[in-house]
């Protein structure tokens, strides 16, 4: 019988738990990690988290007993691999809840700004409807895909039924994606040069921190829009405000940004709960500067956020804890 403990829970997921992983001693919480929950979760042996525990050194010291992370999500920046490794710790990651999740919400945000839904939810009497709230059609236009894993490649089909030129940038091409859809692998410079969208599909890594900054970011085709739902540190802040602000960019959909923390956990900073850096507050503001542009869209980081998609993601982390307990050799095992 082994210890385990799921952090960040919804309460749906309870049930499912208790019964899949039966044999087993579960401490189940809603709340995310804190100094509270470490005390009763103190000697677990596994800890399944979402991405707003942040797990560091500090929190694996008091985790003596602790041989392996399941995040349920796939990027695992909020868990310090290093500090990890020196422990011996083994972590997990859901490589594939559901490409064509996040690849239908990242045409939700384009289709959103192309077709003006933000000013057409906020118009008012009086406006000319035919001139305000005119938009532009998707066929023919070219879209940018930087990154063509398991969800970029489901942005390329998607793109290609709507009839789009496809440009895409990865230092792994795939044939494929060639073959099936016309994408046209090209240098980063070339890709925003060219693209009316620009869409990011890369993990967050110390490479990709920044890949689109204050730096490129100007070479951007004029009026282009730029969509992210992958991760916030993968574009700069103040590059994308700066943009705007000189009419480079032509619109802005964000599902993840850095300072995203600021959205969800806003009241507790007023009130004192949630200790944050100068850094932190800088960039949370940023959040909300950008919030107030009218061509900009910014959603809590729900891409992933769909019934099948969650239910995938408990299904994998599941079988990822029986299949630990058991010895087996697991493919999404990060180190």
């Amino acid at each position: 019988m082994a210890k385990i403990a799921f952090l960040e829970l919804e309460g749906w997921e309870e049930d499912i738990i208790k019964w899949e992983l039966r044999d087993h001693d579960l401490i189940l919480k809603h709340e995310k990690i804190s100094d509270d929950i470490i005390d009763e979760i103190s000697d677990v042996e596994m800890l399944s988290v979402f991405i707003y525990s942040k797990i560091n050194g500090d929190i694996l010291d008091r985790l003596p007993n602790l041989k392996a992370i399941m995040t349920r999500s796939t990027g695992y920046d909020h868990i310090d691999l290093e500090e990890c490794k020196k422990r011996g710790i083994a972590v997990f990651n859901v490589p594939d809840y559901g490409s064509n999740t996040v690849a239908e919400f990242t045409f939700l945000l384009i289709l959103s700004l192309v077709r003006k839904i933000r000013t057409i939810m906020e118009a008012k009497s009086g406006i000319d409807v035919h001139l305000e709230l005119r938009g532009r059609d998707l066929k023919g236009k070219t879209i940018g895909i930087i990154g063509t894993g398991r969800i970029g490649s489901y942005v390329a089909k998607l793109a290609h039924a709507f009839g789009m030129r496809i440009l895409a940038y990865d230092i792994y091409p795939r044939k494929e994606l060639v073959e099936r859809y016309g994408v046209k692998y090209v240098d980063l410079d070339t890709l925003l040069r060219n693209s009316d969208i620009v869409t990011l599909h890369l993990p967050y890594t110390k490479e990709t921190h920044h890949i689109i900054n204050r730096n490129n970011i100007k070479k951007m085709k004029k009026g282009a829009l730029l969509i992210n739902t992958a991760r916030g540190g993968l574009i700069e802040t103040e590059a994308i405000i700066e943009a705007l602000d000189k009419g480079i960019l032509g619109g802005v959909a964000l599902d993840v940004i850095e300072g995203e923390w600021i959205l969800v956990e806003e009241m507790d900073v007023v009130y004192g709960r949630r200790p944050f850096s100068v850094e932190e507050l800088r960039k949370g503001i940023e959040v909300h500067i950008l919030m107030n542009y009218p061509n900009v869209i910014i959603t809590p980081h729900i891409a992933y956020n769909t019934w099948e998609a969650l239910n995938r993601i408990l299904e994998t982390t599941i079988n990822t804890i029986k299949g630990f307990l058991s010895g087996k050799e697991l493919k999404n095992r990060i180190i």
